[in-house]
């Protein structure tokens, strides 16, 4: 973006002239301009100016406060999105979306929303608090649909193909021995196979549990991977092969093991924002490692360290030491991408924690290959 370019979008849409600014934006360029018009706009308002009167046009639909927030997290870098959040919230007062039930009520629950009622979360009133909870359930019971049936398949233990079960699960259905089964009822008259017995293998179970100990980013960036975080704790916790013990943290640590079955609560007590300590928060997991050999510690995380990065690598190296397995499991965005600090999630897999950028359902599959 040339130097041109970028005073236009600090200026704003009335200085493209006096900047002799005749080209025009590209489509990124274009989101911008409209985030940046959809707050600083209301400048010219509050000056007394009068709003220019709209024309049809064939243009994208204009921004709400919704579909802006989203705007700004994937527009901008970090840092900048802290300063215009604090900016719309402090200087222009935008907190209606969270703080009107009416507006709120109004909305579409989706992923979109549930994150702006977690970045958004301490200018919840009483009023909407009954109604933002309704919400995230509404939400976060959608994403757990869509998850968990292979998450628990994936889990419940492999297939046993020299045993078979009575419990008719379609999952496990038996092909092949099926047909042999049946084979004596084939029909050649019609030659057609009478079934008339449908086969089924067994699951291996895993009697002993594991310690399963989720460490939680909660930082700014982070609302996607802890919403993910929150549905797959919960569902890890209704699997009898699994202890679940979850942490969040920012520049402090929220122990939320009590709440680990129940996604809604520990999303309603989650507070996005802030810092990011990683080495004080491991500091505390490592504390909660009672047998090191059935221990999986899973650090979900950009790995954006604001603490010491030589603490958090020698507790790192002393959880490997230990015999406890662990992942940094790189945050995704709501497209499932993948953002974090590559140079330290090398540093961290040189000091024996698996790096990975994967969704629930991968991280499942990884958790089958750990534990087994």
């Amino acid at each position: 973006m040339s130097r041109l370019d970028r005073w236009r979008l600090v200026l704003g849409k009335y200085a493209g002239q006096k900047l002799s600014h005749q080209q025009a934006l590209s489509t990124e360029q274009a989101r911008i301009d409209a985030a940046l018009e959809f707050l600083y706009g209301r400048e010219y308002a509050g000056r007394g100016l009068r709003k220019e009167p709209g024309s049809g046009s064939l243009d994208a639909s204009q921004l709400t406060l919704v579909t802006w927030l989203a705007e700004v997290r994937e527009l901008f870098p970090r840092d900048t999105i802290e300063i215009i959040e604090k900016h719309a919230l402090d200087r222009y007062g935008l907190t209606e979306l969270v703080t009107d039930p009416q507006t709120l009520e109004r909305l579409e629950p989706n992923q979109q929303l549930l994150r702006t009622l977690l970045t958004l979360r301490s200018h919840l009133n009483n009023e909407v608090l009954p109604l933002a909870r309704r919400i995230i359930r509404q939400v976060v019971e959608e994403i757990r649909r869509q998850l968990e049936s292979e998450i628990r398949q994936t889990l419940s233990g492999r297939l046993n193909r020299f045993r078979h079960s009575p419990m008719a699960v379609l999952q496990n259905f038996d092909a092949k021995g099926t047909l042999r089964r049946n084979l004596k009822h084939y029909d050649r008259d019609r030659q057609q196979l009478v079934i008339e017995q449908l086969k089924f293998f067994e699951r291996n179970s895993r009697r002993l549990p594991w310690d399963i100990i989720l460490c939680v980013d909660q930082s700014g960036s982070m609302a996607d991977s802890v919403i993910h975080s929150a549905v797959m704790a919960g569902i890890l916790a209704a699997l009898p092969a699994f202890r679940v013990k979850l942490v969040v943290f920012d520049t402090s640590i929220v122990d939320l093991s009590g709440y680990a079955d129940d996604p809604v609560e520990v999303l309603m007590q989650v507070q996005l924002g802030g810092g990011t300590d990683i080495a004080q928060a491991m500091r505390y997991c490592r504390q909660l490692v009672e047998n090191p050999h059935r221990t999986v510690l899973v650090l979900v995380s950009d790995f954006c360290e604001g603490g010491s990065p030589g603490e958090l690598l020698r507790v790192v190296k002393s959880l490997s030491e230990a015999r406890v397995k662990q992942l940094g499991l790189a945050s995704l965005d709501a497209q499932a991408q993948p953002f974090y600090d590559r140079e330290m999630a090398e540093r961290l897999a040189a000091c024996g924690m698996e790096i990975a950028a994967l969704t629930p359902q991968r991280l499942a599959q990884w958790l089958v290959r750990v534990v087994s």
